[in-house]
């Protein structure tokens, strides 16, 4: 069963320097595409993977992906909005988002999809 987040990213800037594996994009539609990505394909869970202290002791289920999920985002005034759809745990999904923003992003609403 598929999920829809209501994301607000109030300050793009922080989320751009959230660390080594944050959004390097400006805009709303290319960090909407990072986060498609992310829970699309592997690439980012396995760069962090890698980057751990014992890659083979990190949980294989924070990899899962979800090849339908969708992103969509908005520029409004100087924060970004994103709704996420995807069938990803929410652990999965905010550990994902925490990667990319760390903790410059706020988790406005959840509904079914």
């Amino acid at each position: 069963m598929a999920t829809r987040y209501y994301i607000a990213i109030p300050d793009p800037g922080k989320a751009r320097g959230a660390g080594e594996f944050a959004f390097g994009s400006r805009g709303a539609d290319g960090m909407a595409q990072e986060l498609q990505d992310a829970l699309r394909g592997t690439g980012l869970f396995e760069r962090w993977r890698a980057a751990q202290d014992d890659p083979d002791e990190v949980d294989p289920a924070l990899g899962a992906t979800d090849p339908g999920a969708t992103v969509e985002g908005r520029q409004d005034d100087l924060h970004i909005d994103l709704i996420a759809i995807t069938s990803i745990s929410g652990a999965v999904f905010k550990h994902r988002l925490r990667l990319l923003a760390g903790s410059a992003w706020e988790l406005r609403d959840v509904s079914s999809a």
